[in-house]
């Protein structure tokens, strides 16, 4: 019985539903890889006969055998479609696929910057001949000192920096405003940026913005972007390379030497703590690879 409800099933699909070939050949595999877990069960249970608990077993042991849960959606979907049409025939009155829920898609960790590239990086750039290049190095230590938005740096003014205070005024999303400190390094950096800029490329801007093009006009993101790309490559060979891994960099290196996640929660302007808690993850997965390389027994599998 299994086996012809199944073949009807994709005759449906091949006919009246008009599904490609492939389509149909993978709702067949899905539906028969379910059949043969339910062949092996103890006792007999039919197509109709299935619950949620059963279904969410089936589950359970595909992610057990090492499966990613996008395929494991994939195949829930399969049987999902399956039980629909089974409810229009009214081979059953209530499909088991109404409360089962796939497994969640496990997020990738952030990618960041190693703290000793990054002092090779700004070690480079730390010693310009010109104001472009003062600008380029204060950029990227900004976004990596302060883990402040791409888009937040592109609308800093000068009279957001506060050399008394040593801090900057960044206005984040929905024009929520936060102040965040900085340290004496990036504070001599945009003070030599500055006076190079005033020397080499005067502007009759007003209020001035803190950061220009080499035509002197306020820089815009995707020009940043551009920049930071091409910075990070000096040192990392990261698929992602932008001001959004700088950031993700800030957090992680913040963790990593014990700030409160509280307070890097603060200076990157999350709403929730729970935002800024998956760079507790990534710290977490860089101690495990110190600890891999680092301790003698690391590397030894116990039975």
């Amino acid at each position: 019985m299994r086996q012809e409800l199944i073949d009807d099933f994709l005759d449906y699909l091949t006919h009246e539903r008009a599904y490609s070939s492939h389509t149909v050949v993978s709702y067949g595999n899905d539906l028969r890889e379910f059949d043969a877990y339910l062949a092996n069960l103890e006792s007999v249970i039919e197509l109709p006969q299935v619950d949620a608990d059963l279904v969410r077993r089936w589950a359970m042991s595909l992610m057990a055998s090492g499966m990613k849960a996008t395929s494991v959606n994939r195949k829930l979907s399969s049987l999902r479609t399956f039980y629909k049409y089974l409810l229009k025939k009214r081979v059953i009155g209530v499909s088991p696929m109404q409360s089962v829920h796939g497994p969640k898609k496990k997020k990738p960790l952030p990618q960041f910057v190693r703290e000793a590239d990054m002092d090779c990086l700004l070690d480079a750039l730390s010693v310009p001949a010109t104001w472009c290049e003062a600008r380029d190095g204060a950029i990227v230590q900004l976004f990596y000192e302060t883990g402040i938005r791409l888009s937040e740096l592109v609308g800093l003014d000068e009279a957001d920096v506060d050399f008394g205070r040593m801090a900057i005024k960044v206005t984040g999303k929905r024009n929520k405003q936060r102040i965040v400190p900085i340290g004496q390094g990036m504070a001599d950096s945009l003070r030599m940026y500055l006076e190079m800029r005033k020397d080499q490329c005067p502007l009759a801007v007003l209020p001035s913005p803190l950061f220009v093009t080499d035509r002197g006009l306020r820089v815009y993101p995707g020009w940043v972007y551009r920049l930071v790309r091409r910075e990070l490559s000096r040192v990392v060979t990261l698929k992602k390379r932008s001001p959004h891994v700088l950031r993700h960099t800030f957090a992680t290196a913040m963790l990593n030497n014990e700030a409160e996640l509280e307070a890097v929660k603060e200076l990157m302007g999350h709403e929730s703590v729970a935002t800024t808690q998956i760079y507790t993850h990534t710290t977490f997965e860089e101690l495990k690879k110190v600890y891999k390389q680092a301790h003698p027994r690391a590397s030894i599998n116990h039975k």
